[in-house]
């Protein structure tokens, strides 16, 4: 890279990003349904309830429904150039199969674009993130059922031909492999993790892709230039060591998540992918219409999360590794962060470059950070949080990324996971804190609700006023 070339390019996307079900509350205002996320006070760590209960932390997670201007107006200040959110499947139809949408839901996503455009900030919108409508849950087992690709169409089609000409990016389903590790919440399906079989499991699988390609369909006839992407979530794995058994176990962990890049961006199962099925005696009811649709509808670019990295072994004494939603085995060589998931910011150049070549689509980078258990202290201008660490955590990603740039990938963007604090979806915790922003409540569900600008506020405003050039090559990083 020459000193005249741009570590990143003119029009790069810098932003953050968050979910409706972790930062809106407001469960029951506007007409909303419940999704299945109000009957998962816990997380994914604790059994679900029947009704929402007062200690589910998202019925009101930090009321974005009510300050969703003065938030905007914080990532204005830090000069952010894309903010992504998740629109309520329950919001638009508060049970999923009605035929017409809720007027008072679209009127709210309505105002939160609005203020956007005030500020100039891009909005990229996921269609579906972990909030499958509870009504679709209990009464047709989630995406077990084929019927949920059309009513997932009648949703797409509402957004489309309702924000179409002002959003431009736009994911399906958030992390789409999850479902693999936590159908209920990642696929509404209602049937216990344990009793779900893989038949259904895999089918399951097949409906949301096809709904997926459906829905990619719908945007470019709503308007050729609207961009939809698939979003996976997305580690490497590692052989533990050099014995070919661990390399090839390796791969095929990675292999359960490049399948569903694979069907989104080549428009066909991989081999790979059906031998796994058919080994497992799994045999998908997919019909020529279903083959059409894949083929003929595949995404603009591909987005994903990036969290950490883990390793694979074929050995039976080995320590099990603790992720997003991921298993695993520990990689002895890198840090942790206070929730187990190892620090490997070199691990997020290979995705990468794994993914750019595999499918030489456009990437974007639309989820990455660090939780961590932060301390609101007194600072000169009030309230703040001395959290170098994540400024450390970020800065080192970051330089893979630009690394990765000057490696021939095409990067979109990239949007910081949280980037105010909201409930955590994998515990359900405020404690477990993303945000540049601090959010004053508690595990407890106290507190004022009072924003107050951390340390990295700054440090990423600077960031992307810079375009990345503050960005440093730190001693004892990895490279």
């Amino acid at each position: 890279m020459t000193a005249t070339t741009p570590a990143f390019p003119d029009g790069f996307l810098w932003g953050g990003a968050t979910a409706a079900n972790q930062l809106e509350g407001a469960y029951n205002e506007g007409g909303k349904g419940l999704s299945v996320q109000d009957v998962m006070p816990g997380g994914i760590v604790r059994p679900r309830t029947q009704e929402p209960t007062p200690d589910n932390l998202k019925l009101k997670a930090i009321d974005f429904y009510h300050r969703y201007k003065e938030d905007i107006a914080l990532f204005a200040e830090m000069g952010f150039k894309v903010f992504r959110f998740s629109i309520a499947w329950s919001r638009i139809f508060p049970l999923g199969d009605e035929e017409q949408p809720n007027e008072e839901g679209l009127a709210f996503y309505d105002r939160v674009l609005d203020e956007l455009e005030r500020y100039g900030i891009e909005p990229l919108v996921t269609i579906s993130h972990y909030e499958t409508p509870l009504h679709l849950a209990r009464t047709y087992d989630g995406w077990a059922d084929r019927r949920m690709v059309g009513f997932f169409e009648r949703y797409a089609r509402t957004l489309f031909e309702r924000y179409g000409r002002r959003v431009r990016y736009w994911l399906t389903f958030n992390e789409i492999n999850s479902v693999l590790h936590e159908p209920f919440m990642s696929g509404g399906i209602n049937t216990p993790k344990e009793e779900l079989s893989e038949q259904d499991l895999y089918q399951a699988i097949h409906h949301e892709l096809v709904a997926s390609a459906a829905a990619t369909r719908i945007a470019h006839e709503v308007d050729p230039g609207i961009q939809v992407g698939c979003m996976i979530l997305a580690i490497p794995f590692y052989p533990l060591t050099p014995d070919p058994r661990d390399v090839w176990a390796a791969k095929q962990a990675e292999r359960d998540n490049y399948a569903f890049g694979d069907v989104h961006v080549r428009g066909a199962y991989p081999g790979y992918f059906l031998r796994k099925l058919a080994e497992k005696g799994v045999e998908l009811e997919v019909t020529e219409a279903d083959r059409a649709l894949l083929a003929e509808h595949t995404v603009d670019f591909v987005s994903f999360s990036y969290y950490m990295s883990s390793c694979e072994t074929v050995s039976r004494e080995r320590e099990s590794g603790g992720g997003n939603l991921m298993g695993g085995v520990v990689n002895p060589t890198l840090k942790v962060s206070q929730w187990g998931w190892a620090i490997d910011p070199l691990g997020l150049r290979t995705i990468l470059n794994d993914y750019w070549d595999r499918w030489g689509k456009p990437l974007f980078i639309v989820e990455n950070g660090l939780g961590a258990k932060d301390v609101l202290v007194q600072g000169p201008d009030g309230p703040t949080v001395e959290d170098g660490y994540r400024i450390d955590y970020m800065n080192d990603h970051l330089v893979q990324v630009r690394e990765a740039i000057a490696d021939g990938v095409q990067v979109l963007g990239y949007t910081s996971w949280g980037c105010i604090d909201l409930v955590s979806a994998s515990t359900a915790q405020m404690s477990k804190r993303y945000g540049f922003i601090y959010v004053d409540r508690h595990d407890d569900g106290t507190g004022t609700l009072e924003r107050y600008r951390k340390k990295s506020f700054y440090w990423y405003r600077d960031l992307i006023a810079s375009n990345g050039a503050t960005l440093v090559e730190r001693t004892g990083a990895q490279d």
